[in-house]
């Protein structure tokens, strides 16, 4: 049995920039708290905790500690209570979310409704729409776009969720001009996707036309790491995400000629090289690693 790595996969660099601004936070201060989960990883949440930071859940929660700011980020009004409270802030939104959330903001001054493409409850949807002063609708999919209000104003401004794949965004925003074009006086697009998210995609569809199994390492909550899955699966392949090596099944490889790997945004090195250890042991009659993009 081969296996095959992604040519592009893992830490991007909004992930390992919030992790890396984190660690030296810990180190120079002792402890820190994050409004929220840092990365959707928890074997990431686990080694930060070690250093010293404490995960919580909410501003009642927040103490005269510093505040970390996690790399999806945070609405308006959370920065500004924040301020108000005098409260340490490091902020590790990753910049290509700050860039969202500011395109939400400045769409909303202009006077345009704000449609953001993507899961209304990932934290990084949420936290766009809390720039847009309220006047911004989280649509997941194509089938919910007839679940905007008739008296939305006729300019519309569209952003996508970072981590969405860009056939999606496309056939997203064909489907919104179709369906209301008779109340769309003017649509603005804004392509906030992510590129190395997109890479990413990109490779692991390449990778799937390869191999006959594919193994997709990530956290459960993440969505660029459930993209990939889905990518692969559109592509005909038969694919696991797995959060760690030991979930990996004997019955998964047999018959297996060849398997690749990929992995989220948020996954660390370690965590593919305890995956491919792990293939390489159960293979049928041992494995050789190859980089996909040397194939």
């Amino acid at each position: 049995m081969e296996i095959l790595l992604a040519s592009e996969m893992g830490f991007c660099f909004g992930v390992r920039r919030a992790v890396e601004m984190m660690e030296d936070a810990t180190d120079q201060t002792g402890e820190i708290d994050s409004l929220g989960s840092v990365v959707h990883n928890p074997q990431v949440v686990a080694q930060l905790k070690e250093k010293g930071l404490d995960v919580i859940a909410s501003l009642e929660q927040v103490t005269d500690r510093p505040v970390a700011i996690t790399a999806h980020g945070v609405s308006e009004s959370v920065v500004r209570e924040l301020e108000d409270r005098g409260v340490s802030v490091l902020d590790t939104t990753c910049p290509i979310v700050t860039r969202s959330q500011q395109w939400a903001k400045r769409l909303t001054e202009e006077g345009f409704a704000v449609i953001v493409f993507g899961d209304p409850n990932h934290k990084e949807t949420r936290g766009v729409l809390g720039w847009a002063d309220g006047k911004a609708y989280a649509i997941p999919s194509i089938a919910e776009i007839d679940t905007l209000p008739d008296e939305l104003p006729t300019r519309l401004g569209v952003l996508s969720q970072t981590t969405e794949t860009e056939a999606h965004f496309a056939e997203f925003v064909r489907a919104l001009l179709e369906r209301r074009m008779d109340r769309i006086s003017e649509l603005r697009v804004i392509n906030t996707l992510c590129n190395a998210t997109t890479s990413q995609q990109a490779a692991a569809q390449e990778l799937a036309n390869k191999v006959d199994l594919m193994i997709v390492i990530g956290g459960r909550e993440s969505a660029n790491t459930r993209h990939l899955a889905a990518v692969a699966r559109e592509e005909g392949v038969e694919a696991h995400q797995i959060e760690s090596a030991d979930e990996i099944e004997r019955e998964w490889l047999e018959g297996r000629e060849r398997v690749g790997v990929t992995a989220g945004a948020s996954t660390p090195d370690a965590a593919i090289d305890a995956v491919v250890a792990r293939l390489e042991k159960l293979a049928p009659q041992g494995g050789d690693t190859n980089d996909a993009a040397e194939q």
